[in-house]
């Protein structure tokens, strides 16, 4: 196993760009069936949270070095602002990849504890989009109406905004994020004991 303090060879590269798809393409998949009702999609973060657990640690896994969670941060941002969401989505995927990446470094990558705790910490970057809804909604909806949001779908969204959602949609995605990484963690055990994770 190469040491996590080795910079990033073309096979990680090649290595973060497939988890990052599979990663993408999870959380489309898990948002799904949520973001596209005005009601249900606060509750997008928490469900994305628990399926992207085991995408998260097994990337990690793979490439335990600087790095990879930050491709990854950059890479669902430019996704993120590309697909029409709001800017500060794609801002707070770069920055808390950047976070995130810090924490798993105080482990050497190895840590599973510090590993799982970045990944709760990554998974709140869908709260700098929502929180928005009580901070500004006027600009909020003006700027994804402009991305092609139907007015109708974001003034029911706002008008179900209630004060308790906002920390209820933090709390819930650091448990979503948890159960999730718990989830990761059974199926891919055998994996992290051969790396020396656990």
């Amino acid at each position: 196993m190469a040491s996590p303090n080795l910079s990033l060879q073309s096979k990680d590269l090649i290595t973060i760009g497939i988890f990052s798809t599979l990663f993408f393409t999870v959380t489309m998949v898990a948002g799904a069936f949520f973001a596209p009702n005005p009601l249900l999609t606060y509750l997008t973060p928490v469900v994305v949270a628990v399926f992207t657990g085991p995408v998260y640690l097994l990337l990690l896994a793979k490439v335990p070095k600087r790095g990879p969670t930050i491709i990854l941060g950059v890479i669902m941002g430019l996704l993120i602002f590309i697909t029409g969401m709001f800017w500060l989505w794609a801002v707070a995927y770069i920055v808390l990849g950047v976070i995130a990446g810090e924490i798993s470094a105080a482990g050497r990558f190895r840590s599973l504890k510090l590993n799982v705790l970045g990944f709760c910490v990554f998974s709140l970057n869908p709260i700098a989009s929502y929180m928005m809804i009580w901070i500004d909604q006027q600009a909020y909806k003006a700027y994804l109406v402009s991305k092609g949001t139907q007015p109708a779908y974001m003034d029911t969204m706002l008008q179900a905004a209630q004060e308790w959602m906002l920390p209820a949609m933090v709390a819930g995605t650091v448990l979503a994020a948890l159960a999730g990484a718990a989830i990761g963690n059974r199926f891919l055990k055998k994996h992290f004991a051969r790396a020396g994770i656990l």
